[in-house]
C-alpha cells in the first residue's frame, strides 16, 4: 500500500484536472495514490478520468457522488482512504514536482502519536507564499498559526488517516453547499499538535467559481454550516475578542436561515442573543454586497 492518499473533491473541473494530472506524474516520489471525488459533474470528468487509469501512470481511484459541495466530497474521501497520510489538493491547484517527497520526509518527524500531521505551504505560480510562513518552532496547535504566532494565509495540511477516523463528519444540511472546512483541523488541535514545515506543497490558482471566489454569497447560501463552524470555532478560541466576533456571525447566520434556534449554544445562547443586534448589522452589510 502507498503511504499517501491525494485527494481532489471535483465539480465540472475537467477543463483544469490536466494541470494537476500532470504534477503528479512529475513526483520524484510516487509513494501515493490519487483519489477524485466527483461531485456530481456534468461535463467529461469521468471519461477523462478513465483515460488516465487507462494509462497507468500513477494509481488513480475514482468515485462520483451526487453534487453536494466540497465538504461532502471531504466527507467520502476520508470514508475510502486507507493509507497512512492524506492530503487535499484542489482541482485548480497542483503540486510541485518534490511536494511528496518533501511530505514523506516530514513524515518521520510526525509519527509522534501526540502529532495529527503537517502544516506545510501554499504558493502561486511565481514561487510566492501565500500569506506569511510558518513560525520557527517544531509543532503546535492548529488554532495557534493564525492565533498565537499570527500567521496569514491559507495552509497546506496533511492529516494521519486513523486521527482523521476519530472524528465526526462534516455536517450536512440541505439545500446548503459549504461548510468551512478549517473546522475539521480546528477540532483535531484541540486534542494534537501538527508539525509545522515550511515547504511548499500546493501551488494555488484561486479561478472564478472555486471554492475561494465569492465567499460572501456562500455565506449567505450555507448559513448553517457557517454558523456550526463559528460555534466549533468557540470551542479552541479563549479571547474575548474572537469570542464576540463568533457570536456576532452566528446571529447574522440565523437571520439568514430564518431559525433563531441556531443561537442556541451550550454555555454561550445569551451571548448570541445579546450580540443578535450586531449579528443584523453584518447581515445586512452581506445583503448589501451581494445585491446584485
Amino acid at each position: 500500500m502507498k503511504t499517501l492518499t491525494v485527494f481532489t473533491p471535483t465539480y465540472n473541473r475537467a477543463f483544469c484536472l490536466p494541470q494537476l494530472y500532470k504534477s503528479l506524474c512529475r513526483q520524484t516520489s510516487q509513494d501515493f495514490e490519487w483519489l477524485l471525488i466527483d461531485d456530481g459533474s456534468k461535463d467529461n470528468t469521468q471519461e477523462l478520468i478513465n483515460s488516465w487509469i487507462a494509462d497507468n501512470k500513477i494509481k488513480i481511484s475514482y468515485a462520483k457522488k451526487d453534487n453536494g459541495g466540497m465538504h461532502t466530497g471531504h466527507n467520502l474521501a476520508y470514508q475510502l482512504i486507507e493509507t497512512e497520510l492524506n492530503v487535499c489538493i484542489d482541482s485548480d491547484d497542483y503540486m510541485p514536482d518534490n511536494a511528496v517527497a518533501l511530505i514523506l520526509k516530514t513524515r518521520e518527524a510526525s509519527k509522534s502519536k501526540d502529532i495529527a500531521g503537517i502544516v506545510g505551504l501554499d504558493a502561486t505560480k511565481d514561487g510566492a507564499i501565500i500569506g506569511s510562513k510558518l513560525p520557527n518552532v517544531a509543532a503546535g496547535s492548529f488554532m495557534d498559526i493564525y492565533g498565537k504566532h499570527q500567521c496569514t494565509g491559507d495552509k497546506k495540511v496533511v492529516l494521519k488517516t486513523a486521527i482523521v477516523k476519530q472524528y465526526p463528519s462534516y455536517p450536512e444540511y440541505e439545500n446548503e453547499k459549504l461548510v468551512p472546512l478549517g473546522i475539521l483541523y480546528n477540532t483535531i488541535g484541540l486534542d494534537y499538535d501538527f508539525i509545522y514545515a515550511n515547504d511548499v506543497y500546493c501551488i494555488v490558482e484561486y479561478l472564478e467559481g472555486g471554492s475561494s471566489d465569492a465567499i460572501l454569497k456562500q455565506y449567505k447560501q450555507s448559513p448553517r454550516g457557517f454558523a456550526y463552524s463559528r460555534k466549533v470555532n468557540n470551542k479552541a478560541t479563549k479571547a474575548f475578542t474572537g469570542q464576540v466576533k463568533n457570536a456576532v456571525h452566528i446571529g447574522s447566520s440565523a437571520i439568514f436561515a430564518k431559525d433563531m434556534s441556531i443561537l442556541k449554544e451550550e454555555g454561550r445562547t445569551l451571548w448570541n442573543i445579546l450580540l443578535l443586534p450586531m449579528g443584523a448589522l453584518l447581515n445586512g452589510y452581506i445583503r448589501w454586497k451581494t445585491r446584485k
